[in-house]
């Protein structure tokens, strides 16, 4: 074999927690994470000249190192003294760019997984999240996917029961987010509340959908300046009022989502926030990213 082509779902934050700053400049976070299907699809192929190179649809992202589909190749590589020839990865990029849902650790991911399979390296998921922490602290969780619960800077990943089976819209605005603006106006900041994280993971235990809907929970929300945050609550009412469990707003932002129990109310859910100035998806979520 080749070639071959692999999925790099997008990661969704069911909570989201920051408990303080840590000694490492690092925060230390708390948070339960959910795949969906709307996916990245990146295709290896590896044959003759040298080294490593990157293709993709979208033309402003990078191509080298600071890429980090990349950055997980030469990784893997140097973690298992492992040679190629030349390794091309095409990226066809399908979730949307800067949006908190984890597409760039999501891509590493499956690099990471792609080449397991490609190299016949017979690595164990485990080892894979192992490797990808040094490329992000999003990648471990990326590799494994499905719901899960992510703390220390987010590598540190335990395995959930999987939510129940729901569709899900997310709605990008068009207003960019800095992760690191955030996290310093954060340190600047009392949080005035915290997500139910031990409510929302028992829900999940007992397969409670509406449960988990009620605690959606992201404390960058807060944070947020004043302008943008009024555009993330106009976007979940929007979501609420077409008939959604629960929103919530995924990462540092923008990108805001709500679950549904019903196919037909989320598309019509769907319908209506793709009339709005963002970037509007309908998916749905999946229980493993392997």
């Amino acid at each position: 074999m080749t070639s071959i082509t692999v999925n790099a779902p997008a990661k969704l934050n069911l909570t989201l927690d920051v408990l303080g700053k840590r000694a490492d400049d690092y925060h230390e976070v708390k948070m339960v994470m959910q795949s969906v299907a709307l996916a990245d699809e990146l295709t290896l192929t590896l044959g003759p000249g040298e080294g490593l190179t990157l293709s993709t649809n979208l033309g402003f992202l990078p191509v080298n190192g600071k890429n980090l589909a990349v950055a997980a190749a030469l990784c893997l590589q140097r973690e298992c003294g492992i040679a190629w020839e030349h390794l091309n990865i095409d990226l066809k990029k399908k979730i949307p760019v800067c949006a908190g849902t984890a597409g760039g650790s999501a891509d590493a991911a499956a690099v990471l997984r792609g080449l397991n399979e490609l190299l016949q390296l017979n690595l164990s998921p485990e080892r894979l999240a192992q490797i990808g922490e040094e490329v992000g602290s999003d990648v471990p969780y990326c590799v494994l996917g499905g719901t899960a619960l992510a703390e220390g800077r987010g590598e540190r990943v335990t395995t959930l029961p999987a939510i129940p089976f729901c569709w899900v819209v997310m709605a990008k605005p068009d207003f960019p987010v800095s992760t690191p603006e955030l996290f310093a106006r954060l340190d600047g900041q009392r949080l005035r509340c915290h997500p139910d994280t031990t409510g929302l993971v028992t829900a999940l235990r007992e397969q409670d959908l509406h449960g988990v809907a009620r605690r959606l929970f992201n404390v960058f929300e807060e944070i947020l300046p004043q302008r943008k945050r009024e555009q993330v609550e106009e976007l979940k009412q929007t979501l609420l009022d077409n008939g959604a469990l629960g929103a919530c707003m995924t990462g540092t932002g923008p990108t805001v989502f709500g679950l549904f129990e019903s196919g037909e109310i989320a598309q019509q859910a769907y319908e209506a926030v793709k009339r709005l100035p963002v970037e509007a998806f309908l998916t749905y979520t999946i229980p493993s990213n392997i």
